[in-house]
């Protein structure tokens, strides 16, 4: 059972969830049924929900295939830190009443880090395990 990748899995559906609500509310608010409706803060409510579920499946992947191919756990926990830190850091950015553009760009650094290591590691794992 991938234990590691599944505590990551449900924290990232939390805030997915979280963005989620924060595009129906403002929608309620805003009574805009489909699409953004001119408004702003609804675009950029729905771009940061979409952002997160377009980056979060490839992380879960390659941090599951670390898991499954015993890979030592801390190194699990550190990558994984590092690519969830960074979708935290996104969408903390887009609830906030004004937009951080600090955080986002933290949060992205962090995630496309944490992808580009969860990658290269899975990699070298495989190398060294000679499956390749």
């Amino acid at each position: 059972m991938l234990k590691l990748t599944a505590i990551y899995a449900a924290i990232l559906t939390f805030v997915y969830v979280k963005l989620a609500l924060n595009v129906i509310n403002l929608r309620h608010q805003n009574k805009v049924s489909l699409g953004d409706g001119g408004r702003e803060d609804l675009q950029q409510a729905i771009r940061s929900h979409g952002n997160f579920a377009e980056y979060v499946p490839l992380g879960l992947i390659l941090l599951g295939c670390l898991e499954a191919n015993h890979i030592h756990w801390t190194i699990i926990l550190l990558l994984g830190g590092l690519f969830t830190t960074g979708r935290l850091f996104y969408a903390k950015a887009f609830l906030e009443t004004t937009p951080n553009m600090e955080l986002r760009e933290k949060g992205m650094k962090y995630t496309l880090w944490g992808l580009l290591a969860l990658a290269s590691t899975n990699i070298v794992a495989l190398i060294i395990q000679k499956i390749l």
